[in-house]
């Protein structure tokens, strides 16, 4: 008898550079022509030109001295025998400097085409296109590639972008320098973390993919995380059983709220019961009591002014969700303290944000087995003790670093939130919006994870399943009216039709 298949995972896989220079050698190693990997991938481009601009009569193309000057040439051949105005211009006096790349360079010339050198303002284009540097640039662009850059994100024309936009890392998502801010780019191979996150999606602009014809070569190569949509969400939010009732979707206790700061437990409160959690409740200060249970009514709220309160809370909840505006003060801090050391002897799963992560920061100790941490870069750089331009830098790198170092998944909020549980392939959040950069939203995805994994979810699955439901109910909240604006509350209104997917069929 065969072996039952393993569930497969959701989304897709993303990679780096190291696995993209792997498949490049492993295609080039089986072309029987050297240039013809390079020749597909200036086709592409040119495919890629004409269905995104189709009109576009005059096409500048920006060539460097490496390969992705040479895709380039190639894309300016395709443009010039269809008819189109075109003029390469190349970085200073640099001549190509690979074999396929001067081939392609000599062809595009011997065809009648216009080469120039950059002279300080680019020639007037309907499109402009990056092939200067694509992922063979190692070092922040020089003084005379700088220039060029800025003339090309100043040319006043859409920018299409050869496999990445140049000066941008492909698999960390920020740039050491000047870097090209495309429309659009077209990967070559394999699709990239790294333009997906961080500063990535600002600079990289709307994506495709083309494989380039080497398919079969895909499954010899590792991906550095899995990119999860909204359409992902049913492999996690299935149907509930008729017979339901609140006694198996859990109890989720929500921590927080000092004075001043009573909202942000309200929001997670709220986020939780939006979410599917059987019960939820609440210890609080005692002036947010009347408050919170006024907006959320079927909360059970207990006023908390020490840590005594807490009694049979802690061990009555499937979930602690511990931060949403805690404070550091001295009744934070006794929460704190009591919430981490129940949890720890029971062991409960603890989701932990705020001023809960700025405590374990400045007070370091063992937690839990199954807890989750959810920083923004600047808490995750106090809980790596670096800066968070650090953590901006190399988004992947700092995730895992943080999951292996607190032994604990993790959420690195931001653009491209990623997902990480120790020793785990990272999950990469393909949903979410700049609205989305406003306080409370981080208390409302505390109580959605905790809602999640309260109704049975594993921590690393309710991390990353919390993290796209919170990130597409972001996106629907922003869906009519913009994202400027949008309020924590809006988001929770959309937490329940994004939560039942499926549900409107």
């Amino acid at each position: 008898m065969s072996a039952p298949c393993a569930t497969p995972l959701p989304g897709s896989p993303l990679y780096d550079e190291a696995a993209l220079r792997m498949l490049e050698a492993a295609a080039l190693a089986q072309e029987s022509d050297a240039t013809g990997l390079m020749q597909r991938a200036g086709q592409a481009g040119w495919r890629t030109l004409l269905a995104h601009w189709p009109q576009a009569q005059r096409i500048v193309v920006v060539c460097g001295p490496g390969n992705n000057g040479g895709d380039g040439y190639v894309l300016a051949r395709h443009a010039q025998a269809a008819g189109r105005a075109v003029v390469v211009v190349r970085l200073g006096t640099h001549a190509s400097r690979t074999a396929p790349a001067q081939a392609m360079a000599a062809a595009f010339e011997a065809a009648g085409g216009t080469v120039e050198a950059f002279a300080g303002a680019l020639p007037a284009a309907d499109v402009v296109v990056d092939a200067l540097f694509g992922i063979g640039l190692r070092q922040a662009p020089d003084a005379a590639a700088t220039a060029l850059i800025d003339a090309i994100n100043s040319a006043g024309a859409p920018v299409l972008a050869l496999d990445v936009p140049s000066g941008c890392a492909g698999d960390r998502g920020s740039a050491d320098g000047a870097a090209v801010r495309a429309t659009h780019t077209v990967q070559f191979l394999l699709p990239q973390l790294g333009l997906q996150t961080g500063d990535g999606p600002d600079l990289a602009g709307s994506l495709s993919l083309d494989t380039l014809g080497i398919d079969p070569l895909l499954a010899d190569v590792p991906p550095q995380a899995r990119r999860i949509a909204a359409a992902d969400l049913g492999h996690w939010l299935r149907p509930r059983a008729r017979n339901a009732h609140k006694g198996r979707h859990g109890r989720v206790l929500c921590i927080g709220g000092d004075h001043g700061t009573g909202g942000a437990v309200l929001l997670a409160a709220g986020a939780a019961l939006r979410s599917g959690a059987g019960l939820v409740e609440v210890a609080t200060q005692g002036a947010h009591v009347a408050p919170l249970l006024a907006r959320w009514p079927e909360a059970m709220v207990r006023r908390t002014d020490s840590v005594s309160a807490l009694a049979g809370a802690l061990e009555a909840a499937d979930v602690i969700a511990l931060g949403p505006g805690l404070g550091q003060g001295a009744w934070g801090h006794a929460l704190f303290d009591e919430t981490v050391a129940a949890a720890c002897a029971a062991p409960t799963p603890l989701v932990l944000d705020a001023d809960a992560l700025n405590l374990l920061a400045a007070h370091p100790r063992p937690l839990p087995p199954r807890t989750i941490l959810t920083p923004h870069p600047g808490e995750a750089a106090r809980l790596l003790g670096t800066t968070t331009d650090a953590i901006q830098r190399d988004r992947p790198a700092a995730v895992r670093e943080l999951a292996r170092r607190w032994n604990a998944v993790v959420v690195l909020k931001g653009a491209g939130s990623l997902v990480c549980a120790p020793d785990a392939l990272p999950w990469l959040v393909a949903a979410g919006n700049p609205g989305m950069a406003a306080g409370g939203m981080g208390d409302v995805l505390t109580g959605v994870i905790a809602a999640l994994c309260a109704q049975g979810l594993g921590v690393e699955s309710a991390a990353a399943c919390g993290a796209l439901l919170h990130a597409v109910a972001g996106d629907v909240a922003a869906s009519s009216g913009g994202a400027r604006g949008l309020s924590p509350l809006d988001l929770i209104d959309a937490l329940r039709s994004c939560a039942n997917p499926g549900a409107a069929a």
